[in-house]
């Protein structure tokens, strides 16, 4: 299978566009993408999108092609245009005020609780300009678990509810019932309903924006410069990969484990660049697995594109003229293509992450002084739910966020302490907030002393959080990656130390360990206890 632009048809006519006409455009374009991620992160009600910043935003042109994003999240951003695709197929004629619904991972979605909304933009001529899109992840969809994401599901459909394209809103208004289906299938209704609103309300700023360009450009004029931006993209990427030295280039590393006791499971690559084209195989990676690392085509896209830009051309703003450059080859029914009724949940998050830590071992072959020692390797996704019961309320909470932890070290320095690396770019929610928000506490929250890999330059160092329930009765999840298996050094470099998951009940000075994923019960006074791995370190000291 190979990646193609959303809509099918490849590269397409060169658009003739004056560079200074391109260039205002063109930032134009990502401030409407950037001012519609404020929006949402204004008026979302999550702490989740509020704080942590779990939202992406871009604009699409008229044929469904990404031509500018928000610097939100990767794994968010590369398969948001299977998502727009998915909902055009849906929906071919689309009117002003509609606005289409999905989160369904093999419709170009990543795992369940990431909801996707469409909107088509028109001028005041009903003529198509192009299409908002954002996508945003909620706390709670359902499923087996508070949080969505259980660590023993062996289907998609223990994750939550799957939504296919529809539309939540026609012509303006809000399909009440729509909304009454989606509110019946989480814990957290009112807070899910600020949040989909939010994501029309972002939505709705991009389409006032591309209307403005419409009406100073011309209609005509805006499309010119939209293909004319991916153009530009696409001659860039292609002159940064020409400069790489031809060859193919192999490396492989492995998941922990799937979940279910499966594991560990092998992830090969197999990068081959020749002129101004990369081909990245992973059709050497394990079949699909009963646990939830399975990743949808579309995470895995997410990871090629981002491992791509990262070695080739890091300072493009990214758009869809940047896969023109790259094949992407995957097996259906393997761990890095799954198919339903896969479990999902983690390979959006874990299977991402070693995906691209593959695919930067391969291309350290071809650019060794582009490309640093692991990071972490894993987003440590803690979840929590169950009743806020402080001062006698009866109010369900769910709690979702990935924890930082080291960077690799690499030629230009140590790495990074602490940090969110790779395919997620999500912020920490701040101490006061969290309490506010939840009946939970943060005991402890400090960097770990000696997790970073020694080295020339020593890898980042990672974190130790833990957390108290208050209430009386919690479900915790933890799913998490670099476990067993450490984050590695590069030339000569140190490994970091990996991870490490455990609880502490109440009254008890011992912290019986856990494993990487898992999903517990726990009462009032006791402690979840999550110790993040560190970053490889990078040249012999």
């Amino acid at each position: 299978m190979t990646a193609d632009t959303p809509d099918g048809s490849g590269t397409a006519a060169r658009a003739e566009v004056d560079p200074i006409t391109l260039e205002v455009v063109r930032n134009a374009l990502i401030g409407a993408a950037e001012e519609a991620g404020a929006a949402l992160r204004r008026t979302a009600y999550s702490p989740n999108i509020k704080e942590r910043v779990d939202c992406s935003t871009a604009v699409f042109d008229a044929q469904g092609r990404m031509v500018a994003q928000a610097e939100h999240i990767p794994v968010h951003l590369g398969s948001m245009p299977l998502s727009v695709a998915a909902a055009r197929e849906t929906f071919p004629q689309l009117g002003p005020g509609d606005q289409v619904l999905v989160s369904d991972p093999f419709a170009g979605g990543t795992h369940l609780p990431d909801w996707t909304l469409v909107a088509p933009v028109h001028d005041d001529a009903d003529r198509l300009l192009g299409y908002a899109a954002n996508r945003a992840h909620h706390s709670d969809v359902g499923g087996a678990a508070p949080g969505s994401m259980p660590a023993g599901a062996t289907e998609i459909f223990a994750e939550g509810l799957r939504i296919p394209p529809v539309r939540l809103a026609v012509a303006g208004e809000e399909q009440a019932d729509i909304v009454a289906l989606l509110m019946a299938n989480t814990r957290t209704p009112r807070e899910r309903l600020g949040d989909l609103r939010a994501q029309r309300g972002a939505n709705h700023l991009t389409a006032v924006r591309l209307r403005a360009l419409a009406a100073e450009l011309g209609a005509d004029g805006l499309a010119a410069a939209m293909s004319a931006t991916l153009d530009h993209a696409e001659r860039a990427v292609a002159a940064a990969i020409s400069e790489l030295p031809d060859g193919t280039y192999h490396a492989d590393d492995e998941l922990d484990d799937d979940g279910t006791g499966v594991g560990p499971i092998p992830i090969t690559a197999a990068v081959t660049i020749r002129g101004e084209r990369v081909v990245v195989d992973l059709t050497g990676c394990a079949g699909q697995v009963p646990g939830s690392v399975n990743a949808p085509r579309a995470v895995t896209l997410s990871a090629a594109v981002y491992a791509l830009r990262a070695v080739a051309a890091p300072d493009l703003p990214a758009n869809d003229g940047v896969i023109r450059s790259l094949e992407l080859r995957t097996t259906p029914g393997s761990v890095v293509d799954a198919l339903p009724p896969a479990a999902v949940a983690a390979g959006n998050v874990e299977t991402s992450q070693r995906i691209v830590d593959v695919l930067l071992r391969a291309l350290a072959r071809a650019a060794p002084d582009r490309v640093g020692a692991d990071s972490q390797g894993t987003m440590n996704n803690t979840l929590f739910g169950g009743i806020d019961d402080r001062d006698g309320g009866s109010t369900p909470f769910t709690y979702y966020e990935t924890l930082g932890g080291g960077a690799g070290a690499g030629p230009w320095g140590p790495g990074a302490d602490g940090t969110h690396s790779h395919m997620t770019n999500t912020k920490n929610t701040p101490i006061e907030a969290f309490e506010l928000a939840y009946p939970l506490r943060v005991v402890e929250y400090q960097l770990r002393d000696g997790s970073g890999g020694a080295g020339r330059h020593r890898g980042g160092e990672g974190l130790r959080r833990v957390v108290e329930v208050v209430a009386a009765a919690a479900t915790a999840s933890l799913l998490t990656e670099r476990r067993r298996r450490a984050p590695a050094g590069a030339n000569g470099g140190g490994d970091a130390a990996p991870g490490r998951n455990a609880v502490r009940r109440a009254g008890d000075d011992h912290e019986q360990p856990l494993d990487g994923k898992v999903t517990v019960q726990l009462a009032r006074g006791d402690r979840l206890v999550v110790e993040t791995p560190g970053g490889g370190g990078y040249g012999r000291a």
